[in-house]
């Protein structure tokens, strides 16, 4: 049983990767256009990005039902800057869920790509397409950041798994984790997210979780299919905490 288990993982986070993880390898699909080829540069990623000093309140509409995710940007600035900064440009507004996983057993349920707000563009393309900037037409990646548990910084760019002495995430795959989906290139997050829909403690460290479902809410995330919208999401407190580069 336990094998079976491994290996039911094993699959799951290879599909995760190549169906969604390459601008979203927990899905995306590095061969496109959309992904970087090589991972960019550190200091070029991680500067000029939103950032959230502090907590924020996101509420989606999905189905008509509402998902409360409290974003954490004490402990993942970068990453839930970026979000909170995409929601309220409206990037989520009529994104699709591309890729739910619910067998063999419940894994993800993966959105963002903004490709999927043209009805016309088939299921089977989306999980390649990432945030573009419409000032400047280029696309914004964020870097892997990932604070240690007692840490005061996040560490950057390195999945917990490539180092020697790996250590536990402040913020953990639990189940209601909110994260970002990214290709094997560490630095390759953009604008697509997943929802955790059971405890994930192998992604722990080599993905970026950034907050959780508020508790009550993941009824609503465990009904949606592939193929449903996010009618809107608006940021309903803490946006005073979102600092932009132009600020």
């Amino acid at each position: 049983m336990r094998v079976y288990r491994w290996l039911t993982m094993f699959l799951l986070v290879g599909a995760f990767m190549l169906a969604g993880c390459s601008t979203g390898e927990v899905a995306s699909d590095s061969s496109t256009p959309d992904t970087p080829t090589s991972s960019p540069d550190v200091e070029e990623v991680g500067s000029g990005l939103p950032r959230l000093e502090g907590e924020a309140v996101v509420e989606m509409v999905v189905n008509g039902e509402t998902i409360a995710i409290n974003v954490n940007g004490n402990n993942a600035p970068i990453t839930a800057g970026n979000f909170v900064d995409l929601v309220q440009k409206g990037v989520y507004d009529g994104v699709a869920f591309h890729r739910v996983v619910k067998e063999p057993e419940p894994f993800v349920v993966q959105g963002g790509d903004p490709q999927s707000q043209d009805p016309s563009v088939p299921m089977a393309q989306l999980g390649t397409g990432g945030y573009v900037d419409p000032s400047t037409a280029a696309p914004r990646y964020i870097p892997l950041e990932i604070q240690p548990a007692g840490a005061e910084e996040p560490i950057y760019s390195q999945p917990f798994s490539s180092l020697d002495n790996s250590p536990t995430p402040e913020l953990t795959h639990t189940r209601g984790a909110v994260a970002m989906a990214r290709s094997q290139f560490p630095d390759s997050a953009s604008s697509q997210f997943y929802f955790a829909l059971a405890d994930l403690s192998f992604l722990d460290g080599d993905y970026a979780v950034f907050g959780y479902v508020e508790d009550g809410d993941m009824d609503v995330v465990d009904s949606i299919q592939q193929g449903d919208r996010i009618e809107s999401a608006q940021v309903v407190s803490g946006l005073d905490n979102l600092q932009t580069p132009d600020e």
